[in-house]
């Protein structure tokens, strides 16, 4: 799966934006230290901006900037051969040529930078009135996952809990309840009995300010 397969894979923009903040919660409640998360919310990223983010310590993550505008999305997987790292720290050619002006600031935001550019294998976006999510005109290197856009997208692309539940029992290297994991992906409000069983050393108040950021609905 190529940034392509990602881009017809991805729901429309709200759909995206609640399942990103169901993640985020549900790692906010498997791991209570944010360094140590996998994926995060935030609502008051930039002015009039949110942000889903996935980071996996060694520096592969990606970045989904909600603005008025639409929805940019940009992921880098560090071993792929389309790596600014192995190209004389350039793009791979294709990879943001087409991105809408509109979506420019995210492009070149410093938050995002390799070496002085983006740092990016994967790029996806979609305008507020775009029936359909866009990537590149792309030549892929061949490889199973060339972009690396088959594993970071497993979980977000998957409609049901299933995803985060395969990856959240082998990375917190934990049992996984998955009816309380289903409720928060469904995004219902919380309640101390679900919370406890994905955590037993949580409860809905610790979790307070973690779901204030993310705007999970109370």
């Amino acid at each position: 799966m190529t940034a392509h397969a990602v881009a017809a894979s991805l729901p429309d923009i709200a759909t995206l934006r609640d399942r990103c903040r169901a993640l985020a919660v549900l790692d906010s409640i498997m791991s209570p230290d944010w360094e140590s998360r996998y994926y995060s919310f935030d609502t008051g990223w930039r002015p009039g901006e949110e942000m889903a983010s996935m980071r996996n310590g060694s520096g592969d993550a990606w970045s989904a900037v909600f603005t008025s505008a639409g929805v940019f999305i940009r992921a880098f997987d560090h071993e792929s051969p389309m790596s600014p790292a192995g190209n004389h720290d350039e793009l791979w050619p294709g990879l943001v040529d087409t991105v809408p002006e509109v979506f420019s600031a995210q492009v070149h935001e410093p938050a995002f930078s390799f070496a002085g550019g983006l740092a990016a294998t994967v790029c996806l976006w979609r305008q507020r009135d775009d029936d359909r999510w866009y990537a590149g005109d792309i030549d892929f290197p061949d490889g199973d996952d060339p972009d690396g856009a088959d594993w970071l997208f497993e979980v977000l692309v998957d409609p049901t809990p299933l995803a985060y539940h395969r990856f959240a029992e082998d990375y917190y290297e934990t049992s996984v309840d998955r009816s309380a994991l289903g409720a928060v992906f469904a995004l219902r409000p919380l309640t101390d009995d679900v919370v406890r069983r994905l955590n037993p050393d949580l409860t809905v108040e610790d979790l307070a300010d973690d779901v204030a950021a993310i705007g999970y609905p109370s």
